[in-house]
């Protein structure tokens, strides 16, 4: 039962944001950085750093005056779900695979 409400929490979570994806994007073009910072973990396979999950805060914190469900994310253990929303927001299918791993410095 546990993970039928997780399945559950997960699919109202996305189609809420795709349903809000166009505001959020509007918004994130006004916030220098918070996209880039959002799909960090998910292009390059880096952890988000204390300070740079403080700062997705903030950003969030400004979306949430426009989206209120954005507060899931700024309660506590809400940073659990920030792979979850880079997930859904992203345009790709999958993640980008690093540089390193082709040979690339």
């Amino acid at each position: 039962m546990n993970g039928g409400l997780l399945f559950m929490f997960r699919f109202l979570l996305k189609r809420f944001v795709l349903r809000n994806k166009e505001l959020i994007f509007r918004e994130a073009q006004q916030m220098q950085g918070f996209l880039y910072l959002l799909f960090k973990q998910r292009n390059t396979d880096q952890k988000w750093t204390k300070e740079e999950k403080e700062q997705i805060k903030a950003y969030l914190k400004r979306l949430s005056l426009y989206l209120p469900i954005i507060i899931i994310f700024l309660l506590p253990g809400g940073s659990l779900l920030l792979p979850l929303l880079a997930e859904i927001l992203d345009r790709r299918r999958a993640p980008r695979t690093p540089r390193s791993e082709f040979g690339a410095t």
